[in-house]
């Protein structure tokens, strides 16, 4: 193991800076070594985060090719990370993703350098070499898991043991995701952008638009609920980019059209104020058709005390009990999703309340980004024996460095 001295250096390493939960986990991440007094260095191919994560304190090491899963790539890019890890004193590696992590296991072994890994999807195992392609995520000196649903398949499945697993969930940036912290002239602007009129109760769809994600359950549970509130006013806006250059949005618009929705539904693609559109929303859906393995947006609606409707599957079966910090409802089930929906929209504006203080208070207690911060920083003393966790808690009232959200995860 590399010698170092305080600031220890802590090297992360992923696919690319562009979009998602894990991108998004790495710059927290970031932040947080640097508040703590260490020293964060990113490994990827780039992307347009580069510049976000330079002005968190990070500073980013180019590996080209990072997600490649050509073998000679991974072995190029580990001769190269084990001579980085030397040149930089590395003092630990955080793989978050599967290709980095081969190439981080590699380097790691060649170097003797700590080796951490986050399992941050379902990673299926349901073809033949899938699972030892997976396993790479299981085999770090400590092994986070986003949640207790994905804690218990790495339990089960690559029997990772209790010395090795730590469940630490993502959590909401409760300063950004608060509603005092939201102006009605933000609101006023996302609600002319979106062309919704004044009064219309807002269901908001947020995330990336793809097909296990829900949509598509959406709009046919909301063809039940025009049938059943044809008069009143409601709105559904869909807030996420779609990855298929248009073609899934294409189909859920023709699909909307033979539902007879057209009038009622937005597709707003990305959002730059998710906070915002939480604050306009009347209830917010995350009815994913496969189990999520965490599902920060239910945590963030949460935040904003907007009453949350799931799947009851996955991870959502923790960040949600249902009737008391939100409603869960069977997956894929466009009968008991309409139901939801309805039982929101008529619900007492007290009951509604009521719901949504008890919601932000399960986030406050478990699911905040600084708490995600400090346990993944003293995963990091475990391995080191520094002391990363307790000078991060000496730093206060931080501010929050992003506001993209088409990094949610």
């Amino acid at each position: 193991m590399a010698s170092f001295l305080n600031p220890p250096v802590i090297l992360q390493i992923l696919p690319a800076l562009q979009q998602g939960g894990v991108e998004r986990g790495t710059l927290e991440m970031a932040q947080a070594i640097t508040q703590a007094g260490g020293r964060a260095l990113v490994a990827s191919s780039g992307g347009r985060l580069v510049p976000l994560l330079r002005s968190l304190g990070a500073e980013h090491i180019t590996l080209p090719d990072c997600g490649s899963r050509n073998p000679a790539h991974v072995l190029r890019n580990a001769r190269m990370l084990a001579r980085l890890l030397g040149e930089h004193n590395v003092a630990l590696v955080h793989a978050r993703s599967r290709i980095p992590a081969w190439t981080a296991r590699l380097a790691c072994r060649r170097t003797h350098t700590p080796f951490v890994t986050t399992w941050h999807g379902v990673h299926a195992n349901t073809i033949p070499g899938k699972k030892l392609y997976n396993s790479v995520l299981a085999s770090g000196d400590r092994v986070i898991a986003i949640s207790a649903h994905i804690g218990r398949m790495l339990r089960q499945e690559y029997h990772v043991p209790p010395e090795r697993l730590r469940v630490i969930p993502r959590g909401a940036d409760i300063e950004q995701f608060s509603p005092h912290a939201v102006s009605g002239q933000r609101m006023h602007h996302l609600a002319e952008q979106w062309n919704i009129p004044a009064g219309s109760a807002i269901i908001l769809m947020p995330g990336r638009l793809s097909a296990w994600k829900g949509q598509s359950l959406v709009l046919q549970a909301l063809a039940q609920l025009e049938a059943g509130l044809p008069e009143q006013p409601w709105h559904c806006v869909f807030a996420g980019s779609d990855r298929e250059d248009g073609r899934y949005v294409g189909a859920l618009t023709q699909l909307a059209s033979s539902l007879g929705l057209d009038d009622r539904i937005r597709f707003a693609g990305h959002c730059e104020d998710m906070p915002a559109a939480m604050a306009l929303a009347t209830m917010v859906l995350v009815p994913s058709l496969r189990p999520e393995p965490f599902g920060r947006v239910v945590v963030e609606a949460q935040a904003m005390c907007r009453p949350v409707i799931v799947s009851h599957h996955g991870a959502a079966v923790e960040t949600v009990e249902h009737g008391v910090t939100g409603l869960s409802v069977p997956p894929n089930h466009v009968e008991e999703l309409a139901d939801a929906m309805f039982a929101v929209l008529n619900a007492p504006a007290a009951t509604l309340a009521s719901m949504g203080e008890a919601a932000r208070q399960a986030v406050l207690a478990q699911y905040t980004t600084q708490a995600m911060q400090h346990a993944t920083l003293a995963v990091y003393d475990e391995v080191l024996g520094t002391q990363l966790a307790p000078d991060f808690l000496l730093t206060k009232n931080a501010p929050a460095p992003f506001q993209d959200h088409d990094l949610a995860g």
